[in-house]
């Protein structure tokens, strides 16, 4: 059920489904040949790659993120009234502002069958992970997407609206605060949360703002179907060790995948090394141009 969410255990390559538009399959097949050209990018983050057909070009991660993502089509137009979205920009989840619990929506208003299985993903980001697996997957599961940055939700909310998407819904909200409530009102089981790349938010005294606490990996084990799955990756060490410590401390109610199939490609210290989900999040491509390493965990829970 959890691969009808989107959950393949394969690699996604960046080149992978080219778009029905001819002139946007050029452009897509014009990047992918720079980028299977490419050298080792320097750094500065960019790289220029020499292609006799093409010239010289620069290309960068955010060239790399429209790409993988192209074939959505999203509109920019909402950027002006938004003005600027920082993507990574770090917020205080315990400050007050961050304190009250999102509303608990009309599952049968924002989904078209909210008794379908529910994937939530924790710390949404710009929303386009999420949307690409929604439009892929139309009628075998909902995407719920909690981001505690309110101009993000907007322009997530705004695309999907303009995708005439049915089966996603994005809330402004702090999942540390408002998870329990929100799937314990929701029709259909809970099949998989993901939480990838959350904000590192790296001194010591402020892991305590870090997303993944015990009381809320209690809530997810709670209200997890047997069978369900728990994805979590990050391009910082130290923050994946600290959300794998959490997840590996329920090992009498979550087993990492490997232990139920061997079969499935991990380094010598437990890291997948591949991405299960069949789409790389912004972040994700983002580290990986920039030669980071992605440590990735995926666990189910015990039937």
């Amino acid at each position: 059920m959890a691969a009808s969410l989107g959950l393949h255990c394969h690699h996604y390559h960046v080149a992978a489904a080219a778009a029905a538009n001819p002139l946007r399959k050029a452009a897509k097949q014009a990047l992918s040949s720079l980028i299977l050209k490419s050298s080792k990018p320097h750094h500065h983050h960019s790289c220029c790659y020499n292609s006799d057909s093409v010239g010289a070009k620069e290309i960068r991660s955010p060239d790399l993120v429209a790409l993988e993502y192209a074939d959505l089509n999203l509109s920019d137009k909402i950027s002006g009234e938004l003005g600027h979205v920082r993507i990574r920009q770090h917020v205080n989840p315990l400050s007050s502002s961050f304190s009250v619990p999102a509303q608990v929506p009309d599952w049968k208003e924002v989904f078209r069958d909210p008794t379908l299985p529910l994937m939530v993903d924790i710390g949404s980001g710009s929303g386009r992970f999420l949307i690409w697996l929604a439009k892929r997957n139309p009628d075998s599961g909902n995407y719920l997407g909690l981001e505690i940055r309110q101009k993000l939700v907007k322009r997530a909310e705004f695309w999907v609206k303009e995708l005439a998407l049915t089966n996603i819904h994005f809330l402004f909200a702090n999942a540390t605060i408002s998870f329990r409530q929100l799937v314990l009102s929701y029709p259909g089981p809970l099949m998989l949360v993901s939480i990838l790349c959350p904000d590192p938010h790296f001194k010591k005294r402020h892991h305590k703002r870090r997303v993944v606490q015990k009381t809320l990996v209690d809530n997810i084990i709670s209200h997890l179907v047997p069978g369900g799955k728990v994805f979590l990756q990050s391009d910082v060490l130290d923050v994946a060790l600290h959300m794998r410590s959490q997840f590996d401390a329920e090992s009498d109610a979550l087993q990492h995948i490997d232990e139920l199939d061997p079969s499935v490609p991990c380094d010598s210290d437990g890291w997948l090394l591949d991405n299960p989900i069949g789409i790389r999040s912004e972040r994700e491509i983002h580290a990986e141009f920039e030669g980071a390493k992605i440590y990735r965990r995926l666990y189910q829970k015990r039937t």
